[in-house]
């Protein structure tokens, strides 16, 4: 059962049953100029407020997702199949990322003092320069958008949330619990807004800026309309992950580790692991540990704590998956593990282990969303290298190696991505920049770097007259 839409609203579908949750009506146009304008007005005002008192409320949203924890990860899980445990450290995280920028927000917003060339006095502030649009998809609910949220709320600006409908509900959540927090009436607003909706949004003299996570076709779209009437945008797009097992690497963490990265979030990750390159000297070696790991996931109801393994979100992103998957068996791929429809209810896909993957095959050249790994030879270090940077993206990436002075100077030196995890997988970090280079988009989150993507970097100079 698809997601159903029409002119006026949509269902959001439970894809573990295929199971209508709740049914949404979209904002007329008007209603949806109209909360622009009222979201200015707010911002206008929140503006005026020491990054400290700001620091506050954002302390309290971070209060308010542990508050509401068990409501938000049951509901995650309802409307796009995460685990419970995985809903569980999504919430820890994105109250990690409200204390985090509370403590340091205000430090990154501070005044700095310059001394000019003939002795006069500037100063560089960071203004909030209005309301920032956030354009999000459905795989994280609450972080993704918490990711640009709090950032913004922190510099002073407004904030406008489009959710992907499927997580409609989650959208709602989060803003009954910025709400609660006692962030100010209309500064955070959900729309509720067709695609045709979101483009005038972008073009609103009062939106300032927009932020997209999503894939690089709707990254190139969003860019163009924001272009077109000179808009700083931040685009987090899609990737296929290299995880490069050096000859000197310990198989049973990276093959361990890599099974991980390959079905956390039932796979449905911009980070994840999903190629993996390895060195010839230990190429059947790490394969043989691999597909035993892949093999020993668990799929099955997402609410049941002894699942590995739950629904992909959509029906037709399962179609899509599977798609790839046999089009890259056409190309000469093997399928190791998986690679079956499942039938019955609900949108899963079983994990699956392909090998012989080669250039000119969707599970080498593209982004497969959903729990398969591609399996890729390499002659040595250096082949490996290459092939981790014969992409087109950019995202992440990792390196297995016992030597760690090794794999961080061919992380810092040869990877071309944003983020590179040695020994480890990870998905995002508060205090360390996330984002990627090339078709998985530019600007950084996290780390202080986001709160300074969307304010105006002012030069305020006092001249010694001559």
């Amino acid at each position: 059962m698809k997601e159903e839409k029409n002119k006026n609203g949509f269902a959001t579908i439970n894809p573990a049953t295929g199971e209508e949750i709740k049914s949404y009506t979209y904002m007329s146009n008007d209603e949806a100029v109209d909360a622009v304008k009222k979201c200015h007005e707010a911002f206008m005002k929140w503006r005026m407020e020491s990054p400290e008192d700001r620091a506050q409320i954002i302390k309290a949203i971070g209060k308010g997702l542990e508050k509401h924890k068990d409501e938000f990860v049951q509901l995650m899980t309802q409307e796009m199949g995460k685990l419970l445990q995985h809903g569980e450290q999504e919430i820890d995280l994105c109250a990690g990322i409200c204390d985090y920028t509370a403590e340091n927000g205000p430090k990154e917003l501070a005044d700095e003092e310059r001394t000019l060339p003939n002795g006069g006095q500037g100063t560089i502030s960071y203004a909030p320069i209005g309301v920032i649009y956030g354009i999000q998809p459905w795989n994280f609910p609450c972080y993704q958008a918490i990711r640009f949220s709090i950032a913004n709320l922190m510099a002073g600006n407004g904030v406008l949330l489009k959710h992907a409908e499927n997580v409609t509900g989650s959208a709602l959540l989060l803003h009954r619990i910025f709400e609660e927090a006692k962030v100010p009436k209309d500064l955070f607003t959900v729309l509720i807004i067709d695609h045709e909706q979101s483009d005038k949004i972008i073009e609103n003299e009062l939106v300032r800026g927009v932020t997209l996570t999503g894939s690089s076709g709707a990254g190139r779209h969003i860019a163009e309309k924001a272009g077109a009437v000179l808009k700083k945008t931040v685009l987090e797009l899609g990737s296929n992950d290299a995880y490069i097992v050096l000859a000197d690497a310990d198989i049973e963490l990276a093959a361990q580790t890599c099974a991980n990265g390959r079905i956390y979030n039932n796979g449905e990750t911009c980070v994840a692991a999903k190629r993996f390159i390895v060195v010839d000297a230990v190429y059947d070696a790490f394969k043989e540990a691999f597909v035993e790991k892949m093999k020993g996931i668990e799929m099955g109801d997402p609410t049941q704590a002894d699942s590995n393994l739950g629904p992909i979100a959509r029906e037709d992103l399962r179609a899509t998956l599977h798609e790839q998957v046999e089009k890259s068996v056409d190309r000469g791929a093997n399928i190791v593990i998986g690679g079956e429809m499942p039938e019955g209810k609900g949108f899963y896909y079983p994990s699956t282990v392909l090998d012989n993957v080669q250039p000119g095959q969707p599970a080498y050249d593209d982004e497969l969303f959903g729990p398969v790994a591609s399996l890729i030879r390499a002659v040595d270090d250096e082949d490996a290298m290459r092939i981790a940077n014969d992409s087109r993206f950019g995202l992440g990436g990792g390196i297995f190696s016992k030597d760690v002075a090794k794999a961080k100077r061919l992380a810092k030196q040869y990877f071309d991505t944003g983020m590179v995890f040695i020994n480890s997988f990870g998905v995002a970090q508060p205090n360390m920049p996330f984002g990627g280079v090339k078709n998985s988009g530019y600007g950084r989150e996290h780390g202080g770097f986001g709160i300074r993507e969307f304010v105006n970097v002012k030069a305020v100079m006092v001249l010694e007259n001559e």
